[in-house]
């Protein structure tokens, strides 16, 4: 039981508080509400590395440490309804002796601290993908959930509310809410960025730039080698025949359309000249 106000609050069974979630689901639903209920496939909340990092950071946090077990408890037994995300906002409904909406104000990142993580993980993150899917390196890792410079935000950045009856901030139902953070992160990571008002697209963007400048300088560096100016102006001259080679190497003879060797100036001036004397001389005869 927990302690309101007034007493403690009468127990209701896990069995009677998902009767009355279902009921209420129903009239929601019928008023066209789209809700996005955290459903969790065992006991495990969180199973990727952002989830576990989120969950992990709300644990390590000893200003939540008494209420935390509660939530653990609500979110597993699928007492989380709906939970919603947007820019620095969660919003859920959440079961218990009634069903309560739960706010969560969490503030946007410090951008002095932003830009010190996208500067220290540049070049380090390949893809979008490898970004969301959370596989990079230890360095990497260690960046975005260090204590102080992480990406995670502080109990001072976090503003929680809920309409229960319960006189502490920090509730069963609001902390059901947050571990259900975790278990949506696993499917969802780009909301943490949601969360923190951080594009998260900076940080492959950085990646990109720092990795095309170093393959620029690679070729650049092969074209004054090589001589090579077919990547310079993105040309394909990979399938050069023996012929062109050839006539690259002699560079006195071109080829015509037809691909018949065409005789310098030179030589077909003197032809003429010869076959203009051979014809003078027939006149004089």
């Amino acid at each position: 039981m927990s302690w309101y106000g007034g007493g403690f609050a009468p127990y209701v069974s896990v069995a009677e508080r998902r009767r009355k979630a279902a009921k209420e689901v129903g009239k929601l639903k019928k008023k066209g509400e789209v809700l996005k209920p955290i459903v969790l496939s065992g006991r495990t909340i969180a199973n990727t590395f952002w989830g576990k990092a989120w969950c992990n950071n709300l644990e390590s946090y000893s200003d939540y440490s008494n209420r935390l077990p509660r939530g653990r408890t609500y979110v597993r037994n699928g007492s989380v309804l709906d939970l919603k995300v947007a820019n620095g906002e969660i919003t859920a409904l959440v079961s218990g002796s009634s069903i309560y909406k739960v706010k969560i104000i969490i503030a946007k990142v410090v951008i002095n601290k932003w830009n010190k993580i996208v500067k220290e993980c540049a070049g380090k993150i390949d893809s979008l993908i490898e970004l969301l899917q959370g596989k990079f390196s230890k360095a990497v890792m260690e960046i975005i959930t260090h204590p102080e410079k992480g990406l995670f935000p502080h109990p001072k950045e976090i503003k929680l509310s809920c309409s229960c009856p319960d006189w502490a901030d920090m509730c069963k139902h609001v902390a059901a809410v947050l571990y259900g953070v975790g278990a949506r992160l696993d499917d969802k990571p780009e909301e943490l960025f949601m969360l923190r008002q951080a594009d998260h697209i900076e940080l492959i963007a950085n990646a990109d730039t720092t990795s095309l400048t170093k393959s620029t300088a690679n070729q650049n560096d092969q074209i004054l080698e090589g001589g090579d100016l077919s990547s310079l102006f993105g040309i394909d001259m990979g399938n050069v025949s023996k012929k062109e080679r050839a006539s690259k190497k002699t560079g006195n003879k071109r080829l015509s359309i037809t691909g018949k060797k065409i005789k310098p100036k030179e030589k077909v001036k003197r032809k003429m000249t010869s076959a203009n004397k051979n014809s003078k001389k027939k006149l004089r005869r």
